[in-house]
């Protein structure tokens, strides 16, 4: 069975910083492309960033110079650096990576649980 488990989230200042991380588990044969998404109340869920097996990034207008994606294909593991961080980043941030596991015939989609990211005074 393949899950994706979150980590990183808390509260954080106007300004301040956090790095999530989403690591991938089970009997895994290869991973495609990684990402974030969030949603914040009364709002659908939005791409941030994403990040393909070789390393290409690609991010959303509203984070570019601020977040970070990145990965460690050795460790099934996906990371967001946030710094900057504004008010209206506050949100719920779930993983997502196309992932093929052992003995399947193709990739699927999967979602993590999500991790609660607020900024405030």
């Amino acid at each position: 069975q393949v899950q994706l488990v979150e980590s990183g989230g808390g509260l954080v200042q106007p300004g301040g910083s956090l790095r999530l991380s989403c690591a991938a588990s089970g009997t895994i044969f290869s991973i495609n492309e990684m990402g974030w998404y969030r949603q914040a109340p009364g709002k659908q869920r939005e791409l941030v960033a994403v990040i393909t097996r070789q390393g290409y990034t690609d991010y959303v207008d509203f984070v570019k110079g601020r977040f970070t994606i990145s990965r460690d294909n050795a460790k099934n593991t996906v990371y967001l650096q946030m710094n900057s961080l504004k008010s209206e980043d506050t949100a719920v941030y779930y993983c997502n990576a196309e992932i093929r596991a052992t003995m399947a015939p193709r990739f699927n989609e999967y979602w993590g649980q999500g991790t609660q990211v607020t900024v405030s005074s």
